[in-house]
């Protein structure tokens, strides 16, 4: 006969194991003199020749920094005009040497692409946005900023258009919508309910994307190349334990710059990135990064350390298989 706590062990299944908090330190980066121009570094990204490119929100510019170069080099200035932005919101590097550029001169989002060497290739204007931003320090987090560039293609967070992810053509038509969105519970509020269906879109190495919720319950979901659900994987550990308990069932009201009442949205994630293998990395809103395997399992949970805890704002891996974090642009060793 089985004993009684054998049986116990089976009526509940395999005790859960608990993944060590690894510590990575940095190896480089951007040199500390040149990082510290910077007005703010919102993304760091680098080319597979070395060169780093930084988008300084703040400063609504992007600049260059060729390897080994003692100064940096301003590639887009600040302007209105095609060619210029204005109020940037995202920036991300293809790997053919092209870029794209989000920003909203007179409150209306626009894309532009861009030759490495900052010649314009176009560009277009996105239809007025109903959805509210979330913030995070200050630092819209969804929306037009989760922007997702493949090169042939930009995709979008559009929940007000009824899907997750909208793919455009780099002459603004849309390509497709995919990603059905989530229940909330909120449905009869429709400005919580957009909110909580904001996200990052990440292309995955492997083929499809992640789609990662950056507020409300922590979830991703992962497509195939068809924008087919493959699977749908809730954001769980005890670094998470706080938000969830704090979640709320209703939000306060803030009025935006248009003069809407747009409720505030407390959200659980500040960047995700998939690294070289598929294995996507999610950045927390608390000081932890938790990594999931192509399957869906979390294999790492991990702390970034430089000249101190750094909660990443953005993540980007390199050819030579380093992630660059943001605030800092420094780089770190992916495992």
């Amino acid at each position: 006969m089985r004993s009684f706590l054998s049986v116990l062990f089976l009526a509940a299944g395999p005790a859960l194991s608990v993944l060590p908090i690894e510590t990575l330190t940095s190896v480089g980066g951007l040199p500390a003199h040149i990082a510290g121009s910077f007005t703010e570094i919102t993304a760091c990204q680098q080319a597979t020749d070395g060169e780093y490119f930084v988008f300084d929100r703040r400063a609504h510019a992007l600049f260059s920094v060729p390897p080994g170069a003692a100064e940096r080099h301003e590639v887009i200035k600040i302007g209105a005009e095609p060619g210029r932005v204005l109020r940037p919101f995202a920036f991300d590097l293809g790997g053919d040497g092209t870029f794209v550029l989000a920003d909203a001169p007179g409150n209306r989002g626009r894309v532009q692409v861009f030759f490495a060497t900052g010649t314009s290739l176009g560009g277009f204007t996105l239809a007025a946005r109903e959805m509210p931003s979330i913030t995070l320090d200050d630092f819209v987090i969804n929306g037009v900023a989760a922007i997702e560039y493949t090169g042939r293609s930009v995709l979008l967070n559009e929940p007000e258009v009824g899907s997750l992810v909208t793919e455009y053509a780099l002459d603004g038509h849309v390509v497709r919508t995919f990603g059905a969105l989530r229940s909330t519970g909120q449905e009869q509020d429709r400005e919580v309910h957009l909110a909580l269906n904001a996200g990052v879109i990440v292309s995955n190495p492997k083929g499809g994307f992640y789609f990662v919720f950056v507020a409300g319950t922590p979830l991703f979901r992962r497509y195939d190349s068809e924008g087919k659900l493959v699977f749908e994987r809730h954001i769980e550990g005890s670094e998470l334990d706080e938000y969830i308990r704090s979640m709320p069932n209703s939000w306060p009201r803030k009025r935006d710059a248009a003069g809407r009442e747009l409720p505030v949205i407390r959200p659980a994630v500040r960047a995700a990135a998939a690294d070289r293998g598929g294995n996507l990395w999610i950045s927390l809103t608390v000081p932890y990064s938790y990594v999931y395997d192509a399957d869906g399992d979390k294999r790492r949970t991990i702390q970034f350390r430089a000249a101190g805890v750094i909660s990443p704002r953005s993540l980007f891996f390199t050819h030579n298989n380093r992630v660059l974090v943001t605030p800092g642009c420094y780089a770190f060793p992916a495992g």
